[in-house]
């Protein structure tokens, strides 16, 4: 038997984009001998459709484009990935499931069991887990099918109580094939590989495991679909941040070794660099926007910004505006205008001197003399956030955001300033982080100038102004941040782990201090295993830790 993975981008509720991209793959797969081609884990409406499921309109578009989709699997079939109705009045009222379509028809339904509410994920908001599970017959071959987290629970901390393959497994199926909408994080390869591996080995059969690639609003799919040997071996893996349509012959999958090609894995920095890259081009592209905004200071951060939207949109569809104040160094007006002239981007100078000088006269007679603090740093930053969202308005640009994960932490930041935006692109990205990408985005020229890098980082708001004179140093504040928001660590655990407990208090403190703020920014690409935005949630007016 002959199984083609196909590992596709699609758009939430595009119905006509998405089902014409199923059809286009499997007459690709079709061409290619293929008896099966796999698609990914509700890959008819796009993942995750969040409350579009509580539309009964939505529902019945899925099954029109499901029916449409299986007029073209005649001699070969089909497993897609779709929402579909739950005809028992007690429980939910949906299923996510997946069809096994075959000459035409649905010949099969099998239903997603285990259903995540951690994280990102929130399904059982909407779906009824199943209870019955059945293998699929198809050419003299029994297929245990299930759906993304129906493989998960197979760690020393299982989150559930059953394993559907445990069941299936009682049929004596010959392979094992898993549709999965799996999101990106910068460590999450790894823990795929090992589960899929996993469950190879204990259940002593070969794995086909396809995943979407593309991003949806904050959430990206790296796609890296997976094939293993009933022994655990990888024998595939498939394309990371791109589409991509493989055959697969089951027959050399069980007997022969290496016989597909296998990518050369990517570190940490270059996985992330290409998620962004995704992310911001999925993010204007499926919003029918093509053109960028974003303020450029002369600082690490917006250079990153800056260099990764010229990559994803062209830097003929990028605007960085300069908006110099008193405070602004003569080398970081000269730092942000080599950067624009090295990646040929669009530039506007717009000073805020004047600006700033009319809010001061506006506000002197309520301030009645009072000294300057940090009031006015924070009017100079929704000043400049002001005119970048007029540049937006006026021009039909989007507003990118350029706050990284230290500050987005610690409250680094001002509200309406500049942290305002339509996504936040380096908002799950620690400043170390940020150093890296930048050291890296200038592995074979320089892009960003290195006095951009190796300057000290100030937001320029006072004179002579550093962020260390805010912040502790990014090396030890990261680490602590790392520790606390990726492994939940606390109090008396960081300390335990050296840290001293006067740092540790006054970090934690600023972190959830600042959660107003977080509450009100935008969404940001998610690259990290715990990223702020709808991962992270978090009461704003609760006591622990302050």
């Amino acid at each position: 038997m002959k199984i083609a993975l196909a590992q596709l981008n699609y758009h939430i509720g595009n119905f006509e984009a998405n089902t014409e991209k199923i059809i286009n793959s499997i007459q690709l797969a079709k061409a290619k001998g293929a008896d099966l081609v796999v698609f990914a884990e509700l890959a008819i409406c796009g993942y995750p459709p969040r409350d579009f499921l509580e539309f009964d309109e939505f529902i019945s578009l899925c099954e029109s484009a499901a029916q449409e989709i299986a007029k073209y699997c005649s001699d070969i079939a089909c497993i897609v990935g779709l929402p579909v109705r739950n005809d028992i009045l007690q429980g939910k009222d949906l299923f996510n499931a997946a069809y096994f379509i075959e000459s035409g028809t649905v010949k099969a339904v099998v239903k997603k069991a285990l259903l995540p509410t951690y994280d990102v994920f929130d399904e059982y908001r909407y779906f009824e887990p199943a209870t019955t599970f059945s293998c699929i017959d198809f050419r003299g071959k029994k297929i245990a099918l299930t759906i993304c987290e129906d493989l998960w629970n197979i760690n020393d901390n299982p989150l559930y109580v059953s394993n559907p393959m445990d069941e299936l497994i009682k049929e004596q199926p010959d392979v094992m094939i898993n549709i999965a909408a799996s999101p990106f994080s910068y460590t999450h390869d790894d823990e795929r590989i090992k589960v899929l591996s996993d469950n190879a080995r204990k259940y002593n059969l070969p794995v086909f495991y396809v995943n979407q690639v593309g991003a949806q609003t904050e959430i990206i799919f790296d796609g890296g679909s997976l094939v293993f040997d009933a022994d655990g071996g990888m024998k595939a893996e498939m394309k990371y941040f791109e589409e991509d349509l493989q055959l697969f012959d089951l027959t050399e999958v069980v007997n022969v070794r290496n016989k597909y090609p296998q990518p050369e894995r990517l570190s940490d920095i270059e996985q992330i660099h290409d998620a962004l890259i995704l992310g911001i081009q999925d993010y204007f592209r499926k919003s029918g926007f093509s053109k960028a905004v974003l303020g450029l200071s002369g600082g690490i951060d917006s250079a990153v910004v800056c260099a990764l939207a010229c990559r994803a949109l062209g830097s003929e569809n990028v605007m960085a505006v300069l908006m110099p104040s008193k405070f602004s160094s003569d080398h970081s007006v000269q730092d942000a205008l080599d950067l624009a002239d090295n990646l040929g981007c669009m530039h506007e100078i717009i000073p805020i001197k004047d600006a700033t000088e009319a809010f001061d006269g506006m506000l002197s007679p309520a301030f009645k003399g009072l000294p300057f603090n940090l009031t006015e740093e924070n009017i100079q930053a929704r000043i400049r956030g002001t005119v970048v969202m007029a540049m937006s308005n006026k021009f039909g640009y989007i507003l990118l955001n350029t706050s990284n994960k230290s500050e987005c932490a610690v409250g680094y930041g001002t509200l309406y300033g500049d942290m305002c935006g339509a996504i936040g692109v380096i908002g799950d990205v620690y400043k170390t982080q940020v150093f890296q990408l930048a050291k890296y985005i200038n592995k074979e020229r320089a892009v960003i100038p290195v006095n951009t890098i190796v300057k000290p980082p100030s937001a320029e708001l006072r004179p002579d102004q550093k962020d260390s004179d805010s912040l502790p140093d990014y090396d030890i504040l990261d680490k602590i941040l790392y520790e606390h928001i990726e492994l939940k660590q606390g109090t008396t655990a960081l300390i335990a782990k050296g840290f001293d407990e006067a740092l540790v208090k006054r970090i934690l403190k600023m972190v959830n201090i600042a959660e107003f703020k977080r509450y009100q920014t935008p969404p940001i690409l998610r690259v990290s295993p715990k990223a702020f935005g709808m991962g992270r949630r978090m009461p704003i007016v609760g006591k622990y830790l302050i």
